[in-house]
């Protein structure tokens, strides 16, 4: 039995390396036990138990430290898709990683990112449509003119343009972006929470 479990690490470790090395990213448990003939759960546990000897490291869904990931993310970094956010109007976002996606630093900078997927229409004229793929920059701070994840005042998060303090400076304001759909439409919180700031959208080539 326990020639039989090494030999499926093997497999396992050697399977997530060559996909890192192809994708640029880590496989999703199910795409693992797929490959290997396994159910997710045991996919799972395999991962800890390998995780726990110091193969390779497992935390959050994500897979790192083989040899051949590496050796082959260099000048990269991986930021996970935690799902969608709506840019109409505020959603609250539940943090389930979907999967992670590697990006190179030469085009997008070093630092903590993460990706959402952007829904509604109220970012059309900053070029966020839905559907888009928004690379957020994990950070506290922010200034005027960007665009932010804040909370508003139930805690829920929402995509706008930060556009300052109200005329009485009592309270931050977060402002939609479709001039067309919500013409001067603004959401007043009382206490801006920043969440992270938006620095690039990734998205297919629509035909016209």
């Amino acid at each position: 039995m326990r020639t039989k479990d090494t030999e499926l690490m093997e497999k396992i470790s050697d399977y997530i390396g060559e996909y890192y090395r192809h994708n640029h990213c880590s496989p999703a448990v199910r795409t693992v036990a797929s490959a290997v003939g396994l159910s997710k759960s045991a996919v799972h546990n395999y991962l800890v138990d390998m995780a726990e000897k110091g193969i390779l490291t497992y935390s959050g869904g994500e897979v790192g430290g083989l040899p051949k990931i590496r050796k082959s993310a260099g000048g990269y970094f991986s930021a996970p898709l935690v799902g969608s956010i709506r840019c109409g109007d505020p959603e609250r976002e539940e943090e389930q990683v979907e999967l992670y996606v590697s990006l190179p630093e030469a085009l997008f900078g070093k630092g903590e990112y993460y990706l959402l997927r952007a829904e509604g229409d109220s970012m059309e004229d900053a070029g966020i449509s839905e559907g888009d793929l928004v690379l957020i920059r994990r950070q506290t701070s922010c200034e005027e003119g960007d665009i932010v994840v804040a909370l508003d005042g139930n805690g829920e998060n929402t995509l706008k343009i930060y556009a300052g303090t109200d005329g009485s400076g009592s309270g931050a304001v977060l402002k939609y972006a479709n001039e067309k759909a919500y013409p001067g439409k603004t959401i007043l919180v009382d206490r801006l929470v920043i969440q992270g700031v938006a620095r690039n959208v990734i998205r297919e080539l629509r035909r016209s």
